[in-house]
C-alpha cells in the first residue's frame, strides 16, 4: 500500500449518554478501541448503535459522559484536526455529489491541505490506491450520481481511506453490498491496520472480522468481549429473541451462528 504510515488511535468512551426529550437513546456506555483493534457494535434495531457512532463521529454531542481519542476530548478538537485523525462512513453519508468518483474520493484529502490548494501527484496516487483497495478503480471517471448503492458505498469508503485516518468509524459498511463485496470491504479495512469501530448487522461477519464486540440492547451495553465470549445462544435469546446454535467453525476458528426457526 502506498498509504503513508498511520499510527492507529485509541478511542475511549466513558459513561456516554444521549437523550432527546427525556428519552435515553443510549445510556452509561463504556467502550474502548485499542490502537489497531477492529471493534464491532452489534444489537437489534433501535438499540442505539447509530446514535453511539454519531456521538463518536461528532454528529451528536453526548448529553452525558466523554469521548476521547488518544486522551484528547474529541469535542474540544478543531474539526480539521479531528478529520486528520478520524474518518467515517455513516448511513446518512449517501449524499448526492454532482462530481466524478475521483473528485468525491479526493475530498478525503482536504483536512491535510491548505484551503484551495490543488491536488498534487501524491494526492492523485492516494486517490487511485484507495479506489483500487475497495475494488472501484474502474469507476474513477464516472459521475457519482450514476452509481448503484453498492458502488457508492465503496466510493465513500475510498474517500474515508484517502483521509488516512488513525481511526475509522463505519456504520453498516456492507449495507448495500453483495456477499463477495462485503467480505472484500471488511478484509480491506482489516488489512489497513487502523483502529476501527464498526456497526455490523451480520453476526457471522462480525465474528469473522472483529477482535472484540459490544452488544447494545435498549441503549446500554448488554455484553462485550471476544466474538466467542459474546455470541452465545443465551445472549442471542436474551438480546435478539432468537433461537440459535453456535459452533466454532473448523475452517475459520470463529464462532458460527446458525439461527433456528422458533419452536
Amino acid at each position: 500500500m502506498s498509504h503513508h504510515t498511520v499510527h492507529p488511535s485509541a478511542l475511549a468512551v466513558r459513561g456516554a449518554g444521549y437523550e432527546v426529550d427525556g428519552a435515553k437513546l443510549i445510556a452509561d456506555v463504556d467502550l474502548d478501541v485499542a490502537p489497531g483493534e477492529f471493534v464491532g457494535v452489534i444489537g437489534p434495531n433501535g438499540a442505539g448503535k447509530s446514535t453511539l457512532l454519531r456521538t463518536v463521529h461528532r454528529v451528536l454531542r453526548p448529553t452525558a459522559g466523554t469521548v476521547r481519542i488518544d486522551g484528547d476530548d474529541l469535542w474540544a478538537l478543531p474539526p480539521r484536526a479531528l478529520a486528520r485523525r478520524m474518518a467515517a462512513v455513516l448511513q446518512e453519508n449517501v449524499a448526492e455529489f454532482d462530481l466524478t468518483v475521483e473528485e468525491v474520493v479526493a475530498m478525503g484529502r482536504s483536512p491535510h491541505k491548505r484551503l484551495f490548494s490543488a491536488d498534487n501527484d501524491d494526492d492523485r496516487r492516494l486517490v487511485m490506491t484507495s479506489l483500487e483497495l475497495v475494488g472501484a478503480a474502474h469507476l474513477g471517471p464516472r459521475g457519482y450520481p450514476s452509481l448503484s448503492g453498492g458502488e457508492k458505498q465503496r466510493v465513500l469508503l475510498a474517500r474515508a481511506l484517502t483521509q488516512e485516518p488513525a481511526l475509522l468509524v463505519l456504520d453498516e459498511p456492507t449495507n448495500h453490498l453483495d456477499i463477495a463485496h462485503q467480505m472484500e470491504v471488511l478484509s480491506v479495512v482489516r488489512r489497513l491496520g487502523t483502529s476501527v469501530l464498526a456497526v455490523l448487522h451480520d453476526l457471522n461477519l462480525a465474528a469473522l472480522y472483529c477482535d472484540r464486540l459490544y452488544v447494545l440492547a435498549e441503549g446500554r451495553v448488554a455484553a462485550s468481549g471476544t466474538p466467542a465470549e459474546v455470541l452465545t445462544p443465551g445472549l442471542l435469546a436474551d438480546v435478539y429473541h432468537v433461537r440459535a446454535d453456535v459452533e466454532v467453525h473448523p475452517l475459520t476458528g470463529a464462532p458460527n451462528v446458525v439461527l433456528l426457526p422458533p419452536e
